[in-house]
C-alpha cells in the first residue's frame, strides 16, 4: 500500500506543470508544505513494518529531494524569464519616486468626535447648521438686541446683504420676526448657537441636542486666540429642568474626557441668552494648576460657558417659557485640544505644519 502511494506521488510530481507563479504556488503547498501530501506519507512511516521502514524511508528521502528539485528549478526559470521581459515602453524610469505617504486624522476632528461620542452615550443627538447666517439666528433671536454692548463681544465679519425674500429662502427664516428689516444683514457666525434657535424652531420637544461647527470673530491672532475656531454647543429642553441637571452633565462630560480627579468649578458671568450664566473652568492640565502663558498664570482654564436658557429666547423661538426650561452650554474645541494633548499655541491647529501634524498618526 505504502509502495503504490509512493510511485502514484513520483509520477504526479513528475508530470506536474510549472508554467506559472499560481501553478508553483499550488505544487509547494500540495507537496512540500508541513501539510502536504509528502508529509502525510512521512507520518504513515510509523505503520511500515520495521524491516521495511529504512528502505521506504529512503524513498521517502528521494522523493522530497525531486519535488524540490523540480520547485526550485521551476521557480529559477520563472524570475529569469521575468527579468528578461522586455520594457514598458509607456512608463518612464527616469521618473522620480512618488512617495506613497498617508496622512492622518486633524487633531481638531480628532477631539471633536470624542467630544460627540461623549455626548451621546447621555442621549445628545448631532445638528448642524449653516456658517453665513442672519442678525435674527445670530443675534437677535439669542437676546441680544439691536445696538446692545453685548454684541462687541461678538465682533464679527459681515457679508453682503439679501432682500428680504432671499434671506427667508435661504437661511429657512420665517415671519416678520425672523427676518426684521427688509434688508437683511447677514454675517459669519460667530457661534453654534444659531444651530439652537433654528432647533428651538423646528424641533417637537423635549430636545436634547449638541451642535459642533466652525464659527468666526473678528479678533487678533495669538497662541490664545483666533480669528476662525470650533465649538461644540449643546441644549436641553424639557418640562423641569435645573441649574442641577446642567451641573451634572458638565461634571459628566469633564470627568469622561479628561479623568476622574480632575477639578472643576462655575464662575458665575453673563450671556444675554441664558440666566442664570456660568463660565466652566477646569484645572490647567498643561501646567497642573501651577500657572502657564495658557492659563494666564492662574492654574484655571476656562473650557466654555453655561446656564439656563433665557425665558425670552425661549419666546423668541415659541416655546412657553411658563411650561418649559432648558440648559445651554458652549465650549471651544480648540481649547479642549490644547489642554488633552498639551498644545501651547493654538496657531499649531492651522498652519499645516507637518512636523505638528505628524505626532497625531498614532491616533
Amino acid at each position: 500500500m505504502m509502495q503504490e502511494s509512493i510511485a502514484a506521488l513520483t509520477a504526479e510530481i513528475t508530470t506536474a506543470e510549472l508554467n506559472n507563479p499560481a501553478a508553483l504556488d499550488a505544487f509547494r503547498i500540495s507537496y512540500l508544505g508541513r501539510k502536504g501530501r509528502l508529509a502525510d506519507l512521512f507520518d504513515q512511516l510509523k505503520t511500515v513494518p520495521n524491516e521495511e521502514k529504512r528502505a521506504v524511508g529512503q524513498q521517502l528521502n528521494a522523493l522530497k529531494q525531486q519535488a524540490q528539485a523540480r520547485f526550485d528549478e521551476a521557480q529559477q526559470a520563472a524570475e529569469a524569464a521575468a527579468d528578461n521581459a522586455p520594457a514598458n515602453p509607456d512608463f518612464d524610469y527616469t521618473l522620480p519616486i512618488v512617495p506613497n505617504a498617508l496622512g492622518t486624522r486633524h487633531p481638531l476632528s480628532l477631539v471633536r468626535e470624542e467630544m460627540l461620542r461623549v455626548f451621546a452615550r447621555i442621549g445628545f443627538a448631532v445638528a448642524e447648521g449653516p456658517e453665513i447666517e442672519d442678525d435674527w439666528h445670530n443675534f437677535t433671536a439669542l437676546n441680544f438686541p439691536e445696538n446692545h454692548p453685548a454684541r462687541d463681544m461678538q465682533d464679527t465679519f459681515f457679508v453682503a446683504s439679501v432682500s428680504n425674500a432671499a434671506g427667508a429662502a435661504d437661511t429657512g427664516a420665517t415671519g416678520e420676526a425672523a427676518t426684521g428689516a427688509p434688508n437683511l444683514p447677514h454675517l459669519l457666525r460667530t457661534h453654534t448657537s444659531t444651530v439652537q434657535v433654528r432647533v428651538m424652531e423646528t424641533e417637537p420637544l423635549p430636545i436634547r441636542r449638541v451642535m459642533p461647527g466652525r464659527v468666526f470673530r473678528n479678533e487678533a491672532i495669538s497662541a490664545r486666540a483666533h480669528m476662525m475656531f470650533h465649538q461644540v454647543e449643546g441644549i436641553f429642553i424639557d418640562e423641569g429642568v435645573s441649574f442641577a441637571d446642567l451641573k451634572q452633565t458638565v461634571y459628566y462630560f469633564v470627568q469622561e474626557l479628561f479623568g476622574q480627579d480632575i477639578n472643576i468649578r462655575f464662575r458665575p458671568s453673563f450671556f444675554p441668552f441664558t440666566e442664570p450664566s456660568a463660565e466652566i473652568d477646569i484645572t490647567c492640565l498643561i501646567c497642573k494648576g501651577k500657572g502657564c502663558n495658557i492659563c494666564k498664570y492662574s492654574g484655571w482654564v476656562e473650557i466654555g460657558g453655561c446656564g439656563m436658557v433665557d425665558p425670552a429666547v425661549l419666546e423668541n423661538a415659541g416655546i412657553d417659557p411658563e411650561k418649559y426650561s432648558g440648559y445651554a452650554w458652549g465650549m471651544g474645541i480648540e481649547r479642549i485640544a490644547m489642554l488633552k494633548y498639551q498644545i501651547k499655541d493654538l496657531r499649531l491647529f492651522t498652519e499645516n505644519d507637518m512636523r505638528f501634524l505628524r505626532q497625531f498618526e498614532a491616533l
